[in-house]
């Protein structure tokens, strides 16, 4: 199989793929995405990745590894804001210390205007639905979108629960955790009923 049937055949189950093959398989230096547009550049062999690669998340994310066989063995993963993971010593978002990331870069906003997201302004959330990290989702079609309007995913039952439960639903709606003490308080008072 030629680097172009490689290719196509990618393209065929929703993914792409550039770069060289070895006997129908990914092998050497290539350029890897997936259908939800993160991408995986660096070295394959057998068509896994296997040696120096990174994995580029649509969201700024960045995770550089050393690969064996399709697993990360050694890394480092960066997020968006630039905070980079540790294994040791983390202190970021413990019981101790709940300030984002930039809150800890900028220091914190002042009184009266609370941050309620790592971005400040927050990105404004699409009628009816919720902000749930990596995208937008909507209850109603239980879609989850990614910031530019790609499809991420299907969200099953308990994702569902959880975002309706978590996450920042668009302003003027009752959502997340507002919407979550408001159905406690009703739960209590229909169990006292």
């Amino acid at each position: 199989m030629e680097e172009n049937e490689v290719s196509e055949l990618m393209q065929f189950i929703g993914r792409s793929y550039k770069g060289s093959s070895k006997n129908g398989r990914m092998d050497g230096e290539g350029e890897y995405t997936f259908p939800t547009n993160t991408k995986y550049v660096g070295e394959m062999k057998d068509g896994m990745f296997h040696g120096e690669g990174m994995l580029l998340f649509p969201n700024g994310i960045k995770c550089e590894s050393t690969w064996e066989n399709g697993l990360s063995k050694e890394g480092l993963f960066t997020f968006a804001d630039g905070l980079q993971y540790q294994e040791t010593n983390w202190d970021y978002c413990d019981g101790n210390d709940r300030r984002f990331h930039s809150e800890r870069c900028n220091g914190i906003r002042p009184a009266g205007e609370s941050q309620m997201t790592d971005l400040h302004p927050p990105r404004p959330i699409p009628e009816g639905c919720y902000d749930c990290a990596d995208g937008f989702y909507d209850p109603v079609t239980r879609v989850v979108t990614s910031y530019s309007s790609g499809f991420l995913r299907n969200a099953d039952d308990s994702e569902h629960e959880w975002i309706v439960r978590s996450c920042r639903k668009a302003r003027g709606d009752v959502g997340g955790p507002e919407k979550l003490a408001s159905a406690t308080v009703e739960g209590k008072s229909n169990a006292i009923r």
